[in-house]
């Protein structure tokens, strides 16, 4: 069964409608994912039908917040393959989570000294807060190569690298630059052999693949409801049940807490001892929509689609002409539907906004992975266009064909 791409469209008010006069393609779901109308009604009907405070009314519509909040988290535990939904820490969004990992776990379990190995392909949301813990704790601080002619990491430097003993490996399943998938089942063992634990930040691969966290046997993984069809403002924290015990909460007060008297305090069980105040309630309901959505139509066919898109579009790039940047098309395998280019003479900026005119949104810039674009691309921004389940080949072959009025306004011919 493959996706229906013309149907499910239906689905997406958003792209049912013009800019500049001509139809909107949307080509930057790696920022964000368009949102389907069963997620939007879905919000809708709690703020109509019963908008209450979770965890804190014996009333009816408190009752069914509730009920349909934690449903959210047994849905996403179950997308992931956890052991419940008490492994399920909901942030607001990955970056809070890599942090609650950093400051919670890793801030109070590392001394001066001790390693934590990442690569030269994370986005900041996964170097900052480890750049912060080596301010705070004097850790040491280390990044796995980048194999510049594949484009994928280099397993040997890795191995290299585990000799030191490091105490956490944080590595993306998938770049936001460069569309590379990593073997994060292959890193998680290699990791744990050397001693290490493992963080794997799962933004731009739990939403185009599937995942299973047993399998992969990371420690903690982090993900984003934004990208995955769901509400902005509600991430996922996944953590083996022992460490998340282990770990003390950053925030105190509200749902957080199971007694408190004058003295002292007691925390409340997992997940909930680490989402302290009230929750984004609807943000929660609006996940679990989009969750439900993306099982219908199937993380095997969600990968498959945008891995024929992306081969498509990477052979298309490279006969107008761009530079393209990653694993080729011959390389399918190792690639998500994401693909950074550029056209050589023009500014990604300059791009980005004549893409605009012809009503095509993709993202220009460092893509929060300054290092990779920078240091390792040595290139100060590349233009990007990403994938999901909504477009299709005439979205490739509208932007390729905006490729030549780029030229012609920039006089690059």
């Amino acid at each position: 069964m493959g996706i229906d791409t013309a149907k499910m469209i239906g689905d997406f008010p958003i792209l049912n409608t013009t800019r500049n006069g001509k139809r909107l393609v949307y080509l930057d779901s790696a920022a964000t994912s368009q949102k389907p109308i069963q997620v939007i009604e879905k919000v809708s009907d709690y703020y109509k039908g019963y908008n209450a405070n979770i965890h804190r009314g014996v009333y009816e519509i408190s009752i069914k917040a509730t009920e349909e909040y934690i449903r959210s988290k047994e849905l996403a535990a179950k997308f992931i393959n956890a052991e419940s939904y008490r492994n399920i820490v909901y942030t607001r969004n990955t970056t809070e989570s890599i942090n609650l990992i950093a400051l919670s776990w890793a801030g109070r379990k590392l001394r001066g000294g001790d390693g934590v190995l990442l690569t030269e392909m994370e986005h900041h949301s996964n170097i900052v807060p480890w750049q912060m813990l080596k301010e705070r704790k004097n850790t040491v601080l280390d990044y796995i190569a980048l194999d510049a002619k594949k484009q994928l990491l280099d397993m040997e430097d890795f191995e290299m690298k585990l000799e030191a003993k490091p105490k956490i490996v944080s590595v993306t399943a998938a770049s936001n630059v460069l569309g590379t998938i990593n073997d994060v089942e292959k890193i998680c063992r290699m990791a744990h052999d050397a001693g290490a634990l493992v963080v794997v930040d799962g933004a731009q691969s739990v939403p185009h693949m599937p995942v299973d966290v047993k399998r992969m046997d990371c420690d903690f993984m982090a993900f984003s409801s934004h990208k995955m069809l769901g509400p902005a403002g509600i991430g996922v924290l996944y953590g083996k049940e022992e460490l998340l015990e282990e770990m003390e909460p950053l925030l105190g007060g509200g749902d957080m807490i199971r007694s408190v008297s004058f003295e002292s305090c007691t925390y409340n069980e997992l997940p909930w001892k680490f989402e302290s105040g009230t929750s984004n309630i609807e943000g929660g309901i609006g996940f679990g929509a989009a969750i439900e959505y993306l099982d219908n139509v199937g993380m095997q066919n969600v990968n498959g689609h945008e891995k024929e898109l992306a081969s498509y579009a990477l052979r298309k790039l490279k006969d107008a002409g761009a530079t393209v940047y990653g694993p080729s098309a011959e390389q399918i395998e190792h690639r998500i539907g994401v693909i950074s280019f550029k056209v050589p003479g023009a500014h990604p900026h300059d791009v980005a906004q004549i893409f605009d005119s012809e009503g095509i949104a993709i993202r220009a810039g460092h893509h929060c992975a300054m290092p990779l674009v920078n240091q390792v691309l040595n290139e100060d921004s590349v233009s990007r266009m990403s994938f999901y389940i909504y477009n299709k080949k005439e979205d490739v072959d509208v932007a390729v064909d905006a490729l030549a009025k780029v030229k012609k306004v920039l006089k690059l011919h």
